[in-house]
């Protein structure tokens, strides 16, 4: 009994020194700005990965634009391959591997929210 508790104890601490110090946690903010918004053809494009969450999480776009959120996927199996923006009543499955455009119209000033389907991972466009 005792050598099983020692076991569970051992394991969780490398589990969670893992965790700890590769930076695994769906509750990490980017830090500096996202270059990963262009404008193509009078459309603004923000680019996002989708893969064990959403990177960048935080982006900053121009409102008043016509905007498409662009997600690429590569090798995605998990919940972040199920997009929802809730604000705007959007739900997509993303392939696991390739580009998913989402076209937004006319961007507005504020904040767009998004999830996974699971509500586990979240990204954030600010427009303004």
């Amino acid at each position: 009994m005792k050598s099983t508790a020692f076991a569970i104890v051992v394991a969780g601490a490398l589990i969670g020194g893992a965790v700890l110090f590769t930076g695994v946690s769906s509750n990490t903010t980017d830090t500096g700005p996202a270059n990963n918004v262009s404008i193509v053809d009078g459309k603004q494009i923000v680019e996002i990965r989708a893969r064990g969450g959403y990177q960048p999480r935080v982006s900053t776009a121009k409102a008043g634009l016509p905007t498409i959120l662009r997600f690429q996927t590569n090798g995605t199996f998990d919940c972040s391959s199920s997009v929802r923006i809730p604000s705007l009543g959007i739900s997509k499955l993303l392939p696991q591997t390739g580009t998913t455009d989402i076209d937004l119209g006319l961007a507005q000033a504020g904040k767009l929210q998004g999830m996974c389907g699971m509500g586990m991972y979240f990204f954030e466009v600010t427009f303004s």
